[in-house]
């Protein structure tokens, strides 16, 4: 079962999930900015992922920009910008298992698909 955290409004996050329904896997869908994660649950798909916080921020949004660019935080200090800003988090997360990829192109979820 893969998990795919989900922005609808985003393309690229549109094209992972178009990806997974193409592929015929099964898949949940978490749209984070309407479920927020908890701190816990963040840090799990750092993990995952094997990136900082920091490795993930869309530092192209204005939020960034006008707030966070050139500023030095601690990893504890970004996870708690990122959770009160999900919408600075890169997208789509795809979660199989105990690894996850930024699905950017979508067909990084090949790295988590087992043929």
């Amino acid at each position: 079962m893969f998990t795919i955290y989900h922005n609808p409004k985003c393309a690229k996050s549109r094209a992972g999930l178009e990806f997974l329904k193409s592929n015929g896997v099964e898949y949940k869908v978490v749209e984070y900015l309407k479920e927020p994660l908890t701190r816990d649950h963040f840090k799990e798909l750092l993990m995952k992922l094997g990136k900082s916080a920091k490795d993930i921020i869309r530092t192209q949004e204005d939020i960034f920009k006008e707030n966070f660019r050139g500023k030095n935080f601690t990893e504890d200090e970004w996870i708690t910008i990122l959770l009160e800003n999900p919408k600075l988090i890169q997208r789509p997360i795809v979660v199989r298992g105990y690894k996850a990829v930024i699905a950017q192109p979508a067909d990084e979820i090949e790295k988590l698909i087992v043929k």
